[in-house]
């Protein structure tokens, strides 16, 4: 196996995931003083912070037809150009409306490579790596995250054009994620299945399995032959698949039930509802930044041992537990506001861990290589567009109920989280997708 090569390709293809985290969580430290600045009702607001998401919700939905159409590669190169347009256009908004429409465009590849590139990683990993590689976007998302609260902190909110400078940084990355995609070669699995390029992806699978690149070839030419050439979207909701789509639609549904979006997109508004003031906020929003990345590191190294079921019942126990103190703290504001950080980097802790570990990577693992990219599509758009409405939502809801009663309710949600796991949830660690599909698949 040649791992170094693997490695290069899956860590370029997860800087989609650093511009992600990065583009998810820089308006946190933006959105106080665009509100400022431009003088902008709650609701207002809300809708600025969720226009990303409601771009990212049709990038999600959509990404898997140009992801089978016209390949992975190609469609990253796409989303890169995308991030590039944002970061450049919001640095610069003339108004809240322009701000809005750059946002949108910005969430079409956040929203688009939550489905090309985990699809991508997944397609080239030998199935006892196939976890940690593809969570190495995990990682990046995290990383980015990370990043985006540390450069807030360091900018600071000393002028008029600071969140300007916050939101124009992403250039950078944006422009080195479009120039290394060029090093970047086509999935096999692609080229076998949508194309039938047998030769070309032979090089590929030689390139990164040489022991077993033909035993791999014949299996991909197995499953093709199996399969429909042209996958319809009835054919994708067919009563076979229906397992298939439970088990997307809600581990993306728990994932957003837990509140992580909204911790994520207004970590410094909460700090302030806890009585922090506006620094003292946004360095305690880098500690969230920090713990995200520390117990991400943590669950790449332990998803592809112990397996994505147990990671998921450590992290909904630890959600659970957080959560309900963190109801706790705001109902008891005067002795309870100062374990707010605490709990709440306990929270993100437990997220990265198990949902934030294991997300991506389950979700394209479950489905057949022939609606491999229509499936991540679904379960990345179902995951978006709850991340919207509760992002769109939360200003609204926390300045007229306060944070007691919102994160009672996501603690509710992942005590059903644990029952899902415990019912439902198949455990797919070392197994080949095409072992998976005959498993899963009902016939």
């Amino acid at each position: 196996m040649n791992l170094p090569k693997i490695l290069f390709w899956s860590i370029t293809v997860a800087l989609g995931g650093f511009l992600f985290g990065f583009d998810t969580a820089v308006i946190s430290g933006a959105e106080q003083s665009i509100q400022s600045q431009w003088e902008l009702s709650e609701t207002i607001l809300g809708q600025m912070a969720a226009a990303a998401l409601y771009g990212t919700v049709i990038g999600a939905l959509f990404g898997g037809i140009p992801c089978d159409a016209i390949g992975r590669r190609k469609t990253l190169l796409i989303i890169a150009a995308l991030y590039l347009v944002s970061a450049a256009g919001s640095a610069f908004a003339p108004d809240v409306y322009s701000l809005m429409l750059f946002r949108f465009i910005g969430g079409l590849g956040v929203g688009a490579s939550s489905v090309a590139a985990p699809v991508y990683i997944a397609e080239i990993a030998p199935s006892e790596q196939r976890g940690r590689l593809t969570a190495i976007f995990q990682l990046n998302i995290v990383f980015g995250i990370l990043i985006a609260y540390v450069s807030n902190y360091l900018i600071g909110l000393g002028s008029e054009i600071s969140w300007r400078i916050m939101l124009g940084i992403e250039i950078a990355p944006a422009a080195l994620f479009f120039v290394l995609l060029f090093y970047v070669p086509e999935s096999p699995r692609w080229l076998v299945v949508k194309r039938k390029a047998i030769d070309q992806a032979r090089d590929i699978l030689h390139a990164i399995v040489p022991e077993s690149a033909e035993q791999e070839l014949r299996a991909l030419e197995a499953s093709s032959n199996a399969g429909e050439h042209k996958v319809e979207i009835r054919a994708f909701l067919a009563p076979r698949h229906r397992l298939l789509l439970w088990l997307a639609f809600l581990f993306a549904f728990f994932n957003q039930l837990s509140g992580i979006n909204a911790i994520i997109y207004y970590a410094p508004r909460i700090f302030g509802m806890a009585g922090m003031g506006d620094q003292t906020a946004l360095l305690s929003t880098a500690g969230i930044g920090l713990t995200n990345l520390v117990a991400t590191l943590l669950g790449l190294y332990l998803i592809d041992k112990m397996g994505r079921r147990f990671l998921m019942y450590i992290g909904s126990l630890g959600y659970i537990f957080s959560l309900l103190g963190v109801a706790w703290a705001f109902q008891v504001e005067a002795f309870g506001g100062p374990l707010v950080p605490i709990l709440l980097f306990l929270f993100v802790a437990a997220h990265a861990v198990g949902q934030g570990a294991c997300i991506w990577v389950f979700i394209s693992e479950i489905f057949p290589n022939q609606i491999r990219g229509y499936g991540m599509s679904f379960g990345s758009g179902t995951h978006w567009v709850f991340a919207a409405i509760i992002t769109a939502n939360f200003p609204y809801f926390a300045k007229t109920f306060g944070g007691a009663p919102i994160f009672a309710f996501f603690a509710g949600m992942m005590i059903l989280q644990l029952l899902f796991v415990y019912k439902l949830m198949p455990e797919t660690k070392g197994v080949s997708l095409e072992e998976l599909e005959s498993k899963l698949v009902r016939s």
